[in-house]
């Protein structure tokens, strides 16, 4: 219980490289988690040194693509603010950690009712991996940021990484270079209900 109330989003990395021990831990960590049908629906793709730099130029342009075009998110402009701060991040971050669902395509076609709900139940359990990712970084003293912002630029970061896998988000990784409190959560009140 320690971890997951100690658990902050980091947006200040320091410099420090992230050693591999800790990312296989992580990962190892991640597909612990439990999944639909014990589908295991993750893949996960590190990203360091060049590679990160590139990746993270590549969610730049697509986010300034974004801003022209509004192709992909034409009712959440108000986002891209938010998704700039994200490219931010992302540069300082060490290392991030592209998260794949193996069994889904992209969010921006239509797929059959059967197949959206695998596909939910699937990412539902790409996000108890990522859970559990996130803690085992946090129990090794890393930080992690949980990014969602990748559907900005999803075409382009899906080009690079070269898959037609459907991209679920990446994880930030380094070391902390900021304590933020924690913020507000909802009363137990307003969450839970006995019947």
């Amino acid at each position: 219980m320690k971890e997951i109330k100690n658990r902050r989003s980091i947006r200040k990395f320091k410099g420090d490289a992230v050693p591999r021990a800790c990312i296989e831990e992580m990962v190892k960590a991640a597909t612990l988690a439990p999944s639909a049908k014990n589908r295991q629906p993750w893949k996960f793709i590190v990203y360091q040194g060049t590679a990160k730099d590139t990746l993270v130029n590549v969610m730049k342009q697509g986010v300034e693509r974004e801003k022209v075009d509004h192709e992909r998110m034409p009712s959440w402009t108000g986002g891209l603010a938010d998704a700039e701060n994200t490219v931010r991040v992302m540069q300082e971050a060490p290392v991030l950690i592209a998260v794949l669902n193996t069994n889904g395509k992209t969010p921006f076609s239509g797929i059959a009712n059967e197949d959206r709900i695998v596909e939910i139940c699937d990412s539902l359990s790409i996000g108890a991996a990522i859970e559990n990712m996130i803690l085992s970084a946090m129990e090794q003293g890393l930080g992690t940021l949980w990014i969602a912002n990748t559907c900005f630029a999803y075409d382009e970061l899906t080009d690079y990484i070269d898959t037609e896998d459907q991209l679920t988000g990446i994880v930030a990784v380094g070391y902390a270079n900021e304590q933020p409190d924690q913020r507000p959560r909802k009363r137990m009140e307003d969450v839970l209900e006995f019947r």
